[in-house]
């Protein structure tokens, strides 16, 4: 028997420019290591630049992925959905922290990086 479910791994990345905030999607993400969506992100973030995205490049997503840690050292925040979008995760810049070791007296260091997911409760339960 044939299932009905419909799979899609479509994230959309939020690229600020002077002109607005873009969401560019990186289709099948699902199906893709790390590197190659790291790749396309550039690429469509230089189309962004250019002002050169076509439709395709930014319709079907559903979720956002706004990292400002990592290029701009914000520390945390919260990311606004942009309607259609269902939810948008918000990457603050990692951070070492001393955290307890093994033993009573030990310590050691750790990275923790805050993340802030906002989603919009209508997909759940649609009121």
């Amino acid at each position: 028997m044939a299932s009905n479910k419909c799979h899609v791994s479509v994230i959309n990345v939020a690229v600020q420019t002077e002109h607005g905030l873009f969401v560019p999607v990186v289709k099948d993400a699902d199906k893709k290591g790390l590197s190659k969506i790291g790749e396309e992100i550039k690429q469509l973030a230089d189309k962004v630049k250019k002002n050169s995205l076509k439709p395709d490049d930014y319709e079907g997503g559903t979720f956002t992925i706004s990292n400002l840690g990592g290029p701009f050292g914000v520390k945390q925040f919260c990311a606004i959905i942009s309607p259609p979008q269902a939810g948008i995760l918000a990457v603050g810049s990692a951070e070492k922290r001393v955290v307890p070791g093994a033993g009573p007296d030990q310590f050691k260091f750790a990275s923790f990086m805050p993340v802030t997911l906002s989603c919009d409760h209508r997909v759940i339960d649609g009121r």
